[in-house]
């Protein structure tokens, strides 16, 4: 016998917006947790569980790796428009560098009124060690295959070469994240001004200069988009067993130590 299905009119359908958070520094994976190979499965779900009529993404980062910004930027616009989903982007503390890059894939970009946006640049650090282990007599042996294979070793005096090859990949790097913001906000930029030029700006002036679309933050904007009674389901990280028990403490300290470095360039 074939189970009837009954359907009830005078029952109205709920309407929900599933909810991804994108906190923490950008990188390839290990100690960085933000990256698209972890985030993918919590991202498809975000699109597919319970019919939702859009998805929010809750973005909170320094930035970090531009590949893995891309990757996941790119993940979420392709299943906003497969699947006919908007996407809405709350900044919390901070969306700069990659963080905004996150954020600019959104159909609409939200932030608190002290939130920190933009950074629009490419940075490259690291450090000159050159003269202090020639100090305590140590000498440094490198043996390469390519002239260009031990650039800017920081063990080695800098060559000019090598610091102007870096630029040029840094320059290129910018010109594909400066395409992409152009790409994503479109006419909503402003023309009055550079604001690719690594700049932050809290959020009242980004909303001026088109890299946000107003001051809102997540409960009360899906309310007032969707209702009261929207249901907004938080989609999360399924945990191994060692991060359940908290068995991963070494690697949660230095990954803490990480993003502190990295969000004190931002006064947080």
């Amino acid at each position: 016998m074939r189970a009837m299905n009954i359907r009830l009119p005078f029952l109205k359908k709920t309407t929900s917006v599933n909810v991804v958070q994108l906190h923490g520094l950008i990188g390839t994976g290990g100690r960085s947790a933000l990256n698209d190979a972890a985030f993918s499965p919590v991202i498809e779900r975000a699109f597919s569980k319970g019919k939702p009529a859009a998805v929010a993404i809750s973005v909170n980062s320094p930035g970090g790796s531009p590949v893995q910004s891309s990757l996941i930027g790119s993940r979420i616009r392709r299943l906003s428009e497969e699947k006919e989903i908007p996407v809405f982007a709350f900044i919390e503390d901070v969306a700069a560098s990659g963080g905004y890059w996150l954020a600019s894939c959104a159909d609409e970009i939200f932030a608190d009124p002290a939130s920190i946006v933009g950074s629009i640049g490419v940075i490259s650090a690291g450090f000159g060690l050159q003269d202090l282990i020639a100090r305590y007599g140590i000498e440094r042996r490198v043996y390469t295959a390519g002239k260009s294979k031990a650039m800017l070793d920081p063990f080695r005096e800098e060559k000019q070469e090598d610091i102007d090859r870096l630029k040029s990949i840094l320059g290129d790097v910018h010109d594909v994240f400066i395409q992409h913001v152009k790409t994503s906000r479109g006419d909503k930029l402003t023309q009055d001004m550079d604001v690719y030029t690594g700049e932050v700006w809290l959020a009242q002036r980004a909303k001026e200069l088109g890299l946000i679309d107003d001051i809102g933050h997540l409960v009360p904007t899906l309310k007032e988009r969707f209702g009261d009674k929207v249901k907004l389901r938080i989609i999360e990280q399924k945990r191994s067993f060692s991060q359940r028990f908290g068995l991963s403490i070494s690697d949660s300290v230095v990954g803490t130590l990480e993003e502190r470095i990295a969000l004190s360039r931002f006064g947080l």
